[in-house]
């Protein structure tokens, strides 16, 4: 059992806050050896223009806070932005919109984050009040929720409920590199979700988890947005 892991989820409980914050998500991810994107967190303007030339253009530009629940919805992200100008554009925008759409949102920042490209999958985990925690698994991205295209399993999970999951849903041909796309890595695949499984295994108290997207490149898996909430 990771003790910084818990020490992390036991500072959330004590605060009374069931939510994790963008930062530790992500922290807990790390911990748990989930290979991540690029992502640095900004106050202001001028901090992100400084962050972007750090990890590299293009990059992607999220809002971080605990009040917008729905990023994309309300003009939280912004993609593919590829210079100073169009970030300072972006950033302009964004905070126009989140104002509009959450006038009484408390801002924390932005994150810029590197800008990966490649299958989108999603893997999450929930609690069932009759069977427990679960694990997910399927097509990620913006359209995980018009496809619905994910299979189910009770967790512990092992290698070979894993496989049968991944031949369960309906788009596991995109897996091999459909239309140009990279393949993914199976190998890994099935090594990061039994990661997931063991870490609530070992963490009871995390009611919910959700990786989407987790994006195949030709490089490996890397998780892009992290959501963690606890019982």
């Amino acid at each position: 059992m990771n003790r910084n892991v818990k020490q992390i989820l036991t500072q959330a409980k004590t605060q009374n806050r069931t939510i994790l914050n963008y930062k530790e998500s992500r922290k807990i991810m790390e911990l748990t050896s989930i290979p991540l994107n690029k992502m640095e967190l900004a106050k202001g303007l001028e901090e992100s223009l400084l962050k972007a030339n750090e990890i590299g253009f293009p990059i992607v530009l999220k809002i971080v806070s605990e009040d917008v629940v729905h990023k994309s919805d309300a003009g939280g992200v912004k993609i593919g932005i590829n210079s100073n100008s169009e970030l300072e554009t972006a950033y302009n925008e964004m905070m126009l919109s989140i104002k509009e759409f959450y006038p009484e949102a408390q801002i924390d920042g932005v994150s810029i984050e590197e800008m990966v490209e490649g299958v989108e999958l999603l893997i999450g985990t929930n609690t069932d009040e009759q069977f427990g925690k679960m694990i997910a698994f399927g097509v990620g991205g913006i359209f995980v929720e018009v496809y619905k295209d994910i299979s189910f399993r009770l967790i512990p999970v092992y290698e070979e409920d894993i496989k049968e999951m991944i031949s369960e849903i309906k788009g596991n041909k995109i897996l091999e590199g459909f239309r140009g796309m990279p393949a993914v890595n199976k190998e890994e695949l099935i090594s990061l979700m039994l990661r997931i499984s063991k870490l609530i295994e070992e963490n009871p108290t995390i009611k919910e988890l959700d990786l989407n997207p987790v994006v195949a490149t030709e490089d490996g898996l890397k998780a892009i947005d992290a959501r963690i909430i606890l019982e």
